[in-house]
């Protein structure tokens, strides 16, 4: 990024902009250089007005939530990262409409506590999953035979150079862990589809589904949940233990004794350490069977 980026995305963004963010801060793996700046969106305005600089002057950019799902390169990246904020992180639930309205930002965590707090069932399988709504709808994210796709109502994008507007679930064809967005969208707003239900019954399957993710997953280290997504009709668990690779270390960087699709950080990890595993584990697996794991964690700059 030029100074000239940083001058006038200071004049556009206020004190909302940061430079030279350490991106270890912001992600779960708790590694990853610097990111040129961090952008911390307060509303729609605001949004348009930074991505339509960013596309005029060929900046690159990506959103970031929770970081739960992401491993960036130590060498960092030359560009803006997004994150979600204030009018663009709020929940409002309409019982009569049956939806809860989450911001792009908006924590799963905190729809979770909507949903128990105000009777709405449907999304009790998000348990347990980090990161954001925009996220979940991004990556299409479920868990207990589950999707987001199966229960998003109408999402709203911003696109640099237009106004936002609403797509329908048909519009963003949902595939296993995906969806098709448009080239540069950002989802700021997602309306999901929820029933009445009783709290106490919506608190206690959050409860359970909680428990069934502590039993199955690691704990205790930084990581970024699965690494590979599961081929069709198969575990990319059980093929990357099957190759004998559960245990496996590099640096600090560690395939999950407990989950063979789970890398941790057991201290001192850096991208490359974790990245290395993954190429590792990647062509061990093509070795002996022939199939070719495709990274669930995006990779940034590695």
């Amino acid at each position: 990024m030029e100074p000239r980026h940083r001058k006038t995305l200071r004049k556009i963004a206020g004190s909302n902009i940061r430079f030279d963010c350490p991106m270890r801060l912001y992600t779960t793996y708790r590694v990853g250089g610097n990111a040129a700046a961090l952008y911390r969106a307060q509303d729609m305005g605001g949004l348009l007005r930074v991505l339509a600089f960013l596309k005029a002057e060929s900046v690159p950019w990506l959103v970031l939530g929770k970081g739960s799902n992401v491993l960036i390169g130590d060498r960092g990246y030359d560009g803006v990262v997004i994150r979600l904020r204030g009018a663009l992180a709020e929940l409002k639930g309409s019982r009569r409409e049956g939806v809860l309205e989450a911001g792009g930002g908006a924590v799963n965590r905190r729809l979770l506590a909507v949903c128990s707090n105000e009777g709405f069932g449907g999304l009790e399988f998000l348990a347990g999953i980090p990161g954001t709504a925009g996220g979940a709808v991004a990556m299409n994210a479920g868990a207990s035979g589950r999707e987001t796709g199966e229960v998003v109502d109408r999402v709203e994008l911003a696109i640099p150079g237009k106004e936002a507007f609403q797509v329908l679930p048909k519009d963003l064809n949902f595939g296993y862990r995906r969806c098709s967005l448009p080239d540069g969208a950002v989802v700021t707003r997602a309306w999901f589809a929820v029933r009445s239900d009783d709290s106490d019954v919506v608190s206690r399957r959050i409860a359970e589904n909680l428990e069934q993710r502590r039993k199955k997953q690691p704990h205790g280290f930084p990581s970024a949940g699965s690494v590979f997504r599961n081929p069709p009709g198969d575990s990319a668990g059980r093929l990357v233990e099957r190759a004998g690779l559960k245990g496996e270390r590099l640096g600090g960087a560690v395939i999950s004794p407990e989950h063979a699709n789970w890398i941790v950080n057991t201290g001192g990890a850096t991208a490359a350490d974790i990245h290395g595993l993954m190429t590792m584990a990647r062509e061990e697996v093509l070795r002996r069977t022939g199939i070719a794991l495709e990274p669930e964690v995006r990779l940034i700059g590695v």
